[in-house]
């Protein structure tokens, strides 16, 4: 169980840096402002994309909130990722950077995974 929760906030942590804290700081550079623009995104479309990663990231890093708020918050992620892979394929073609969000989603669904594993055996400890 030790180990399960190990990886289980490692994943986590690594989602909310990448995806909460990373675009909070950063959101309103040139740079992601480029990028955007890069992609065909409005500018506006940023700062809502900054607002739901911050709130998703806080979701997941806050243990005791209701189990349907974090799933709502992994399935936000998770068409995030399926939609940054998307765009860059779309405009960019395969290139190295279209492989980034397949990571992240892949370290996304190890944190879900895990949550459910360590949710669930905890509620059937309480079950007991």
């Amino acid at each position: 169980m030790k180990r399960d929760k190990i990886i289980f906030w490692i994943a986590t942590l690594l989602i909310v840096i990448f995806e909460g804290v990373l675009p909070a700081l950063t959101a309103q550079s040139d740079e992601a402002k480029e990028g955007l623009k890069h992609l065909g995104y409005p500018e506006y479309f940023g700062v809502m994309l900054m607002f739901f990663k911050i709130i998703g990231a806080l979701v997941l890093l806050l243990p005791k909130l209701p189990p349907t708020l974090k799933e709502f918050a992994y399935a936000g992620f998770g068409i995030d990722f399926i939609a940054a892979f998307v765009s860059i394929w779309a405009v960019d073609g395969l290139v190295p950077t279209t492989v980034f969000p397949l990571v992240a989603m892949t370290i996304l669904l190890i944190s879900y995974f895990y949550y459910h594993k360590i949710f669930i055996a905890r509620e059937s400890e309480l079950a007991e």
